[in-house]
């Protein structure tokens, strides 16, 4: 067989995952040239940890961005954070109408398969969609952000800087220039505002950006509704966010400085909701927060981003059916209705199944860490308790957040490896890897008589 009756004959999901190897293994080949980092050399791992985190947009880093790498490491960076985020798969389908050649019904699937949840012909339009909205979203950004900069670097920096951060928001990639991430900016409401309308706007999905428009242009001619998928993101993300800051504002009120004005606590708190969900990006030290507050940002690191975004987690939409499902269940009633429509058993049962599968592979790295590491971690003050400091860890790679409590850098290889599987199991997503593993052929197996067993 050759190999491109085999690229024709694999699933959609091993295409995405390969497209995505592909460009880590560029990008790790990048990173360790002599011209990419300041001192001319970095580690295999290192690299290869480096070009993982900007592929998944994950933004956990063994190295300070800003000082470790040179102009040329850092646009390599910025490179394979836009692959990262917008899929490799959606860039070639973009490259090959661009250059006129037809896209082929493989790479039509694929595409299928990443924006949308169910069948439509009009998957192109929605990938000419994407790259419309990420760039313009990106472009309004920079210039914003320039705004911010040009009064404290010089123009090139700021235009350099503001740029930099302006992809790496939208593609919620977490990776900063600044070693204290955008700590020194927890006052600035135009930093934090742009950030934040960039981080939801990457996060909620290109679906519902899509759909959104469409609603937009056709509510004035004809009678159009929004999705029920696009309904229960919106209704989902703006309830995360807004329950998050409250309870950041709330759990975190002795924290912050005395001398912050309480514009800047909830500007704070309000931030570090929309991040720790999908972005990384830090206005406050992460490793001098109360031990509810981190169990809070797991749970929502857990939850991560939308469907069909530059995001991971187990998503916002599979919160929402579980939620759904529970309130059915307890109510006595068999189906789970939302917003007025049915939603098919077998969509309850893979949200089910994702949740408990993430649960495993989560235990299963974060067992791993423990065993590769030393007791107590290395390179934190202040903070001691070792377990809560791997787990955040393992579930910022997980839902590709890149929040840390310091203890990245000081990881061995063994434990860095298996966080790099978490962030490509985090970005291609749980059910593309049980697709490519199990395979998409659902049977009923044999039946025998049943017999009831007692749980609870």
């Amino acid at each position: 067989m050759t190999f491109q009756s085999r690229l024709l004959k694999a699933h959609p999901a091993s295409l995405v995952l390969a497209s995505f190897l592909l460009a880590i293994a560029m990008g790790t080949l990048l990173l360790m040239s002599p011209i990419a980092t300041k001192s001319g050399t970095i580690s295999l791992i290192n690299a290869l940890f480096t070009a993982t985190s900007a592929v998944c947009v994950t933004g956990l880093v063994v190295v300070d961005t800003g000082s470790f790498f040179t102009l040329f490491g850092q646009c390599v960076i910025l490179v394979l954070i836009q692959i990262g985020g917008l899929g490799v798969m959606t860039i070639s389908v973009a490259l090959f109408r661009w250059i006129g050649k037809s896209i082929s019904f493989r790479h039509r699937m694929v595409m299928q398969d990443v924006f949308a949840h169910t069948p439509r012909e009009d998957i192109l339009n929605l990938v000419k969609s994407t790259l419309f909205f990420t760039l313009t979203a990106e472009i309004l950004g920079a210039i914003l952000l320039s705004f911010h900069w040009s009064q404290q670097l010089p123009f090139a920096s700021a235009i350099y800087t503001a740029v930099f951060h302006s992809i790496s928001a939208f593609c919620n990639a977490g990776f900063s220039l600044f070693s204290d991430s955008m700590t020194r900016y927890s006052d600035s409401i135009l930093l934090n505002t742009v950030m934040g309308i960039l981080i939801v706007t990457g996060g909620i999905g290109f679906p519902v950006l899509y759909d959104l428009q469409s609603w937009l242009r056709g509510r004035k001619k004809q009678r159009i509704r929004l999705s029920v998928q696009t309904r229960t993101i919106l209704l989902t993300t703006f309830f995360l966010i807004v329950s998050g800051a409250m309870m950041f504002a709330f759990l975190e009120h002795r924290s912050l400085p005395e001398t912050s004005s309480l514009s800047h606590r909830l500007l704070t708190s309000l931030f570090l909701s929309i991040t720790c969900r999908t972005a990384g990006f830090n206005t406050v030290d992460i490793a001098s927060l109360r031990e509810a507050t981190l169990a809070l940002m797991i749970f929502l690191m857990f939850v991560g981003a939308s469907p069909g975004s530059c995001g991971g987690g187990v998503k916002t939409t599979t919160l929402a059916l579980i939620g759904a499902f529970t309130l059915s269940r307890v109510r006595g009633k068999v189906r789970v209705n939302m917003f007025k429509k049915s939603i098919p058993v077998e969509v309850i049962n893979r949200s089910i199944a994702l949740i408990l599968v993430s649960i495993g592979i989560i235990g299963l790295v974060l067992f791993m860490l423990l065993v590769g590491e030393s007791p107590e971690p290395r390179n934190i003050t202040g903070y001691s308790g070792s377990f809560l400091t791997y787990f955040f860890e393992t579930v910022s790679a997980f839902g590709t957040v890149g929040l840390s409590m310091g203890v990245t850098s000081a990881l061995s290889a063994w434990s860095k490896v298996w966080l790099i599987l978490m962030m490509i199991i985090g970005r291609v997503g749980v059910l593309t890897f049980s697709y490519i593993i199990i395979g998409t052929g659902v049977t009923n197996g044999i039946e025998y008589s049943e017999e009831s067993i007692m749980i609870g």
